[in-house]
């Protein structure tokens, strides 16, 4: 029978097996995962500025700030972290593609020329050879196919990874910006309170000049002023950290960064949160769990193989000679062709405990999977908490705010007409700075918790995006 039929007639014996062929061990079904229907403090918070539908891509555009717009889109393009975590991708990406390639049979050629010779007073010879070999291995337990899902999965993970990073990142940044503005609020609200300070030294000084003031009302109102200007230069030492923490988020050296003062307007936006069973649709790091649980499955499928035989087919075929001029004649040619069958008989248990350790790294995943699900409704329920209580203390306090100034007002007046000390002007000027410092802390920890709320829900992400750039072969 003439080989090349023969060789077909395998080959495509060996395809039909293959297909044909189950995969070992389990089949990957997420987890059903009972989730609550809604979230307990949800209800009931209703900020200041709300959007339409939940933020999508660039989500830090919701506070309408063109300065933040343009830091964090830097985040992306600048940040080393991110452009560890794209490495790390690329590199998932390549070790898939080289388990892909194991579906593809292998083929090696190699030549050679050798001067041969025996003993003294015998002619030596050439020896010319040239061959082609080839190596299909038959997936017919799966393990190729299990190793490119896990590889895969593993894969997706990475990018999975990636976005979280990014959107750490971004978190960052935006919290580092705000706190950094709200330190500039606070430089301008001490700077103010100097000045009112000053006048009112001035006022003290002329009453102590005409006697009816005592000098202890004089050293007093220097001590405030003293103090609060104190305390703006001592800002000066968080903005700066804020800044410096921009700078290195977005790639440069804090030497050669700044960013200058402005007046800082923003609200507080209303983030849709949805429903939690969305929230495994929204966080990366939720679907890099889920991802890598989906590889951890994979992996028993791939360990329960080596208690399969290997089965490949291999071939090849060459030609060897004397000279080179008719060293491809039929004369010279030497061929082989057949499948190969490699069974390990005993191994002392290794293999059993290798399925018993994939399926312990799987249950491991699963369980951290869960742990990882628990942990996000928690932080959502945190944020929403902290927005709403936050809320309602802001709206005190700025009730404070405007019975302490005008508490101050009045105290000064009557300070000035003689009827009250000193003391009562000092109290009502500290009560009042305090108020508007309250009121600006309060401030700056809603806008944490809503970019935490945020980068909670996911921020813009969502899992139809985790996509690669080829698809898993089959």
């Amino acid at each position: 029978m003439n080989m090349s039929i023969i060789f077909k007639s395998v080959l495509f014996a060996g395809l039909a097996i293959g297909l044909a062929a189950c995969k070992m061990g389990p089949d990957y079904k997420p987890p059903a995962d009972l989730l609550p229907s809604g979230f307990k403090s949800n209800e009931g918070w209703k900020p200041a500025e709300p959007i339409e539908g939940a933020p999508r891509g660039e989500w830090w555009t919701i506070y309408d700030d063109a300065d933040l717009n343009a830091l964090t889109a830097q985040v992306s393009i600048n940040n080393q972290n991110l452009k560890a975590s794209e490495a790390a991708l690329r590199q998932s990406q390549a070790i898939l593609e080289q388990a892909r390639s194991s579906f593809w049979p292998s083929i090696s050629a190699q030549g050679s020329g050798q001067r041969q010779g025996q003993s003294a007073g015998r002619p030596s010879s050439d020896v010319y050879a040239a061959s082609a070999t080839s190596s299909w291995e038959i997936d017919l337990w799966g393990r190729i196919r299990r190793s490119v899902e896990a590889n895969e999965t593993a894969a997706e993970a990475s990018a999975a990874d990636l976005v979280n990073a990014r959107l750490s990142t971004q978190s960052a940044l935006v919290q580092n910006y705000f706190l950094l503005r709200i330190a500039d609020e606070t430089k301008n609200l001490l700077d103010a309170s100097v000045d009112a300070y000053t006048q009112s030294l001035e006022i003290t000084r002329n009453r102590y000049n005409v006697g009816t003031a005592a000098k202890s009302d004089v050293v007093q109102a220097i001590a405030q002023l003293e103090n609060t200007r104190s305390s703006a230069i001592a800002v000066g030492i968080s903005r700066v950290q804020y800044e410096n923490a921009i700078a290195v988020l977005i790639g440069k050296a804090p030497s050669e960064f700044r960013i200058e003062p402005k007046p800082f307007a923003v609200r507080i936006p209303n983030v849709p949160v949805g429903v939690p069973s969305r929230l495994i649709e929204r966080r990366p790091d939720i679907a890099a769990l889920e991802r890598r649980m989906a590889s951890a499955n994979a992996q028993i499928g791939l360990a329960m193989t080596a208690f399969f035989p290997d089965i490949s087919l291999s071939g090849s075929y060459g030609v060897s000679g004397t000279t080179t001029s008719n060293l491809f004649s039929v004369d010279n040619s030497v061929w082989s062709f057949g499948p190969k069958v490699a069974q390990l008989i005993f191994d002392g248990g290794l293999k059993w405990n290798q399925v018993k350790s994939a399926r312990a790294a799987y249950d491991q995943s699963l369980a951290n999977y869960r742990q990882g699900v628990l942990t996000a409704l928690g932080q959502i329920e945190n944020q929403l908490a902290a927005l709403t209580f936050l809320e309602r203390q802001s709206q005190v306090e700025q009730l404070a705010v405007n019975a302490s100034e005008e508490a101050e007002r009045l105290v000064l007046n009557q300070y000035k007409a003689g009827t009250l000390a000193y003391t009562s002007v000092l109290t009502a000027q500290t009560t009042a700075l305090n108020s508007k410092q309250s009121a600006l802390a309060i401030r700056s920890s809603q806008l944490s918790a809503s970019v935490q709320l945020i980068q909670a829900l996911g921020g813009g992400w969502q899992k139809s995006e985790l996509t690669l750039e080829t698809e898993t072969a089959q």
